[in-house]
């Protein structure tokens, strides 16, 4: 399942006060695995940046003036995201503030049944205690040692490890891992392959088995079932 983890980054905490978006990130996971691939913009608000956002993302309005608007990445970002859930810490947060700009243009908002709030997620596994990203990564000890500063596409990185965490796939991924490990080893010799207690009874009776080769028969002599079946004689029961 492809499944996009965003993050975004504001002048401020409401939209609807004249807040706009300055950053976007994107990270793209499938069947819970990261797959390298991204998406990231800086975006020009066309507004100045208050001292309070500023310390928190470190985005100046002089370094915003020489991006593009939102309406300028709003296709690239769309076909990026496409129609997978969409993974967002505060969920409510990040998409008030894209759904007000795809407002300002005139394009559909995007619809909450979509979206996957691991705020939630953390505080139904958490309950009682902070469930910030921070205190996400200390708790599952993923380093974020380098996120001196809130930054979209790198926050959207750590979340991606958060949340693979937070619904138990890592340890699925694990158990998984070892299994394929314990029948590679069993191969050498090494260690004993996993087998059945006793072998499964057989699903096919004889007489489908005739009725199968009949109609093999009916498809010519070069029908590859031929080889298959001349393989199966020749081998010991």
């Amino acid at each position: 399942m492809r499944e996009i983890v965003l993050d975004t980054e504001t002048t401020g905490l409401d939209p609807l006060r004249g807040d706009r978006l300055v950053e976007i990130g994107c990270v793209e996971i499938f069947n819970r695995m990261p797959t390298g691939q991204s998406f990231h913009r800086y975006i020009n608000p066309q507004r100045d940046m208050p001292a309070e956002a500023f310390a928190v993302h470190g985005l100046s309005s002089e370094f915003l003036s020489t991006k593009p608007l939102f309406d300028e990445v709003v296709d690239e970002f769309l076909e990026f995201i496409g129609d997978a859930p969409l993974v967002i810490h505060n969920a409510s947060f990040d998409i008030s503030f894209i759904n007000a700009e795809l407002d300002r243009i005139k394009r559909a908002a995007i619809p909450r049944e979509r979206l996957v709030d691991t705020l939630l997620l953390a505080r139904r596994k958490h309950p009682g205690v902070s469930n910030r990203l921070d205190d996400l990564c200390s708790r599952y000890a993923i380093d974020n040692s380098h996120r001196t500063k809130h930054g979209a596409l790198l926050d959207a990185e750590l979340l991606a490890e958060v949340y693979v965490d937070l619904i138990g796939a890592r340890q699925s991924q694990l158990i998984l891992a070892s299994e394929s490990e314990e029948i590679r080893v069993g191969t050498s010799g090494d260690v004993p392959r996993r087998q059945r207690p006793a072998p499964l009874a057989p699903r096919v009776s004889e007489a489908e088995r005739e009725a199968h080769r009949a109609f093999i028969a009916t498809m010519g002599d070069k029908a590859i079932w031929n080889e298959y079946l001349a393989a199966t004689a020749a081998s010991p029961t």
